[in-house]
């Protein structure tokens, strides 16, 4: 069992998990614990057997109870806790698996079989990928592949919108502090050069601002997909982009594991937290100038408690733009 609890970024980066326990052995039978919303993901998953689906947003301790018991029946061998909050060390503690693996700043990690030290910041530099990869060191050959597998289905879906050449951008995100501002992507987005379709991409609740910047910029054929295709269908999607333009968000590592070329552009955050994109065609952005006060945080903030927010709003549309392939 896995459990990654936390957002549709971080489930994504816990993936190299499944790949090098499955190329270890493939009889292995391998469950994952995520929260809902994320679980899409996982449709058709060939290394899967089972994903459990925590609703934290409904009988959110009821849900995880029930949860809970199906776990204890199973009885598994291994539980690998990539979460560091309390409720996944609560699952991994009472869970009668026989071997319990997690980081050490959960507060119940004391209870597990081994710990490992969970070093994050800008002076340690490692991916979250590496990261995670630590917990399993000792028993399975760490494998450092994010990979998602969209189905025949799925990229079907996509296939009209690849008869052109195309520019996928991801405006948005969770966090505040995270999102490049609006009229910078439509000042970049005005910029860009003739020839490519671009589409806007996102979830449900980023429908206005993609329509809002679609309104905006009239240089360019341009349309708003936010909120019309699955997590996979998106990833199908930017597998063939001539570049995929997003913030330090989902949409980055959905493109990582399509190994499909990315621009991540970090604002508040920075790139040595290890939330970098894995592409082989990758690039990051960032202001040019040192501020003082960047990183404000490991997350960032819903505005800049600066209340200057320079780090997003010194960011040239030259820098993205170079980034384009020839």
């Amino acid at each position: 069992m896995i459990i990654q609890t936390a957002t549709i970024g971080d489930v994504i980066l816990a993936t190299p998990i499944i790949e090098s326990i499955a190329l270890a052995d493939p009889s292995i039978q391998i469950d994952f614990l995520l929260r809902k919303g994320a679980e899409t993901l996982f449709a058709g998953h060939p290394y899967l057997r089972n994903v459990f689906v925590w609703d934290k947003s409904q009988h959110k301790y009821p849900g995880l109870m029930h949860i809970l018991k199906s776990i204890r029946e199973t009885r598994y061998d291994i539980i690998i806790d990539l979460h560091r909050f309390i409720s996944s060390g609560f699952v991994t503690t009472f869970s009668k698996a026989r071997y319990k693996i997690g980081f050490n700043k959960n507060p119940l990690s004391f209870l597990f079989d081994k710990r490992v030290k969970h070093i994050i910041g800008k002076s340690s530099e490692l991916h979250e990928v590496d990261r995670n990869l630590l917990l399993i060191r000792d028993i399975f050959k760490p494998v450092r592949i994010v990979k998602l597998y969209p189905s025949n289905t799925d990229f079907a879906n996509v296939e009209a919108y690849k008869s052109v050449p195309f520019i996928t951008i991801a405006p948005s995100s969770l966090w505040g502090t995270k999102k490049y501002p609006e009229e910078k992507w439509i000042e970049f987005i005005e910029a860009l050069p003739v020839g490519f379709k671009i589409y806007l991409i996102g979830s449900n609740s980023d429908i206005d601002l993609c329509n809002r910047i679609a309104r905006k910029c009239v240089k360019h054929d341009i349309q708003n997909l936010s909120g019309t295709f699955s997590l996979l269908e998106t990833a199908a999607l930017m597998k063939d982009a001539h570049m995929n333009f997003t913030n330090d968000s989902a949409p980055q590592h959905l493109a990582s594991a399509m190994n499909a070329p990315i621009t991540g552009v970090f604002c508040s955050t920075v790139p040595e937290f290890g939330f970098g994109p894995l592409s082989d065609i990758s690039f990051i952005v960032e202001i040019e100038e040192k501020l003082y006060c960047r990183p404000c945080g490991l997350h960032g903030y819903r505005t800049c408690p600066e209340k200057h927010f320079k780090c997003a709003y010194d960011i040239k549309k030259e820098q993205l733009l170079v980034c384009l392939p020839s």
